[in-house]
């Protein structure tokens, strides 16, 4: 295929706007996918992307497209997901491409992620095209949309494509202006191998495929190729692109989009934005890589049979393959023994992880209460990233804690402003700024991460009805008036319910963890105390009588003497079980916990 009839492209959107029914549609206006086999979410070949409606991985195809002046086309599309705690894998897609579709609802303008994937597009340098979807919507206001688009993002008219995905209307304008629009790959054949791995999975039969966009040169079957930053060498044995199954080729050259696979089982060996090269004929320097994120959330993962220990490290190493911006660490708790410590973007790619640990890899896990990283000043001039609240120096080792603020930007119909700002203060934000985007406002707040990442935008999706959306980026450290919070069971600490907390908010925290635990922990043959302390001090405690057997119910008359040895043997043998008895914490109980 000759490299100017290739397009690479990508489509970026805020969630719900409509990009996996757009790329659905590509599909089958290009005949890649058979209408008898067809389904919703063709690109979506996760479970829990189906049931959640939702695409939580990029995923890339090639369609064939024969255009209007006669000649044959290959479009390399990458579908990315909309939630902000993806947009990492919208950053890794963009870097394989040279345009991208920018896609807006109708109904619903430009928001908050529209914005935040443009600029993501822009600093990758990709020709942007805009598009507007589901113009056969009822209610369609075309002429605003249209507004929208050129007056916030500064598009010109001519270039926005209107589009209905779901009806199919105005697909053939859409592919023949991509065609014109978005520029062909700049490679050359006959330079030495130059490619990027951007994305990865692990395949029982195949071992690792290797997800790459070659640059420059040409790979093929046997060809002895070298990860430049891992600096390991590896034979590859197949050759392939997606169409949208795998779909072996004999070879694939600059510009292209495909995989390749090379007999490697280890992910300790690879590692996504790595530039592969050939051993016999190297490229002078590699590409640049991505960016390593910093997770915003971190709890422990442990596996609720001590056996599966290293199972869960096996399926933690494989998941990592696909999901760069997921790290981890070892870590002992008391309570369940070895697990792993890990950081995630936020509370929905901390679901999303355990959910496909448990499903993939069939494993049983606990996850202890999230917490955000907090920095420590030290007195002695040294500064520690917090990640465990167990971890926490003595109170008179410290300076001060701090904990990062996020700059967030809400955007809600001006209706609802005073609702936002509010519960924005309610928040711990502080107002930074606000200004007209059409007929929404696009208000600034300073808020806390620990404030954000819970419920924030389902209160602000509660509160605007649906038409107010959030987008954030890490702004800085600021000093912070906070404590840890413990619970204590028979006074021994439950360090998988420790968590740092703002102390204003400790009380009503402590109170409703323990209201909850007590209904949850079961009864024993002895009495558990259960409570909750900050600052050294008890904020709240419950006890769970002790299940009741009636030792003397076989005594029938006779002394009150042997009723009353009867008694204070039970009453002996209950004191002796509270101090060598454990309490077991169900599942359930932690699970309550991550929701309060």
């Amino acid at each position: 295929m000759n490299q100017k009839n290739v397009r690479n492209f990508s489509i970026i959107a805020h969630i719900d706007h409509g990009k996996s029914t757009l790329a659905d549609r590509f599909l089958l206006f290009a005949g890649a996918i058979d209408e008898r086999k067809f389904h919703n979410q063709m690109l979506d070949d996760m479970d829990l992307e189906q049931e959640r409606g939702i695409t939580i991985k990029a995923s890339a195809v090639r369609l064939q497209y024969k255009a209007k002046d006669g000649q044959e086309y290959i479009f390399n599309l990458i579908d990315t997901p909309g939630h902000v705690d993806f947009s990492y894998e919208v950053e890794k897609s963009l870097r394989a491409c040279e345009g991208a579709l920018l896609l807006i609802d109708v109904t619903q303008g430009v928001e908050s992620q529209t914005i935040a994937n443009y600029y993501l597009a822009i600093d990758n340098n990709l020709e942007i095209l805009p598009v507007i979807n589901k113009i056969d919507i009822a209610n369609a206001d075309i002429d605003e949309a249209k507004r929208q688009f050129q007056e916030v993002l500064k598009f010109k008219e001519e270039d926005i494509q209107l589009v209905s995905a779901k009806q199919g209307i105005n697909i053939d304008g859409l592919f023949e202006k991509i065609v014109k629009f978005i520029p062909p790959p700049d490679g050359k054949e006959e330079e030495p191998l130059k490619a990027l791995i951007f994305d990865m999975k692990y395949d029982i039969y195949k071992g690792i495929i290797i997800y790459v966009r070659i640059f420059d040169g040409i790979v093929k079957p046997d060809t002895k190729i070298r990860f430049m930053n891992v600096g390991k060498d590896f034979v590859v044995q197949e050759v392939g692109v997606f169409g949208p199954g795998i779909q072996q080729v004999k070879q694939l050259s600059a510009g292209e989009v495909g995989y390749i696979t090379c007999n490697l089982h280890d992910p300790k060996e690879i590692r996504v934005g790595d530039t592969m090269t050939e051993v016999l004929r190297p490229t002078a320097a590699p590409l640049e890589g991505y960016r390593q994120l910093k997770p915003f959330v971190f709890c422990g993962v442990y596996p609720v049979n001590a056996s599966d220990y290293a199972a869960l490290r096996e399926a933690i190493d494989k998941l990592r393959l696909s999901d760069p911006s997921f790290v981890y660490e070892h870590e002992t708790s008391l309570s369940f023994g070895h697990g792993f410590r890990c950081g995630f973007l936020g509370l929905l790619h901390m679901e999303i992880v355990q959910e496909r640990l448990e499903r993939e890899y069939d494993l049983n896990l606990i996850l202890t209460t999230p917490n955000v990283g907090y920095r420590i000043l030290k007195r002695d001039g040294t500064v520690m990233d917090l990640e465990n609240p167990s971890d926490l120096p003595n109170g008179s080792e410290i300076t001060r804690i701090e904990e990062p603020i996020l700059s967030v930007s809400i955007f809600t119909p001006v209706s609802f402003m005073d609702s936002v700002m509010e519960l924005s203060k309610r928040k711990h934000g502080v107002f930074n700024k606000s200004e007209f985007i059409g007929d929404r406002m696009k208000i600034v707040f300073d808020i806390p991460l620990s404030e954000v990442i819970v419920d924030f935008n389902d209160q602000i999706k509660s509160a605007t009805r649906g038409y107010g959306s959030i987008d954030y980026e890490f702004k800085e450290y600021q000093q912070a008036n906070i404590t840890r919070m413990e619970i204590m069971i028979n006074d021994e600490p439950c360090d998988a319910f420790s968590c740092m907390i703002h102390k204003d908010r400790a009380y009503d925290k402590g109170t409703a963890l323990i209201t909850k635990l007590k209904d949850l922990i079961p009864q024993q043959l002895f009495e558990v105390r259960i409570q909750a302390t900050a600052d050294g001090r008890i904020i709240s405690s419950a006890r769970i009588k002790s299940a009741g057997k009636n030792v003397t119910a076989k005594c029938y008359g006779g002394d009150i003497t042997r009723k009353r040895k009867l008694w204070e043997k039970q009453k002996e043998g209950k004191k002796k079980l509270k101090q060598i008895g454990r309490v077991e914490v169900p599942q359930e109980a932690f699970l309550a916990a991550l929701k309060i």
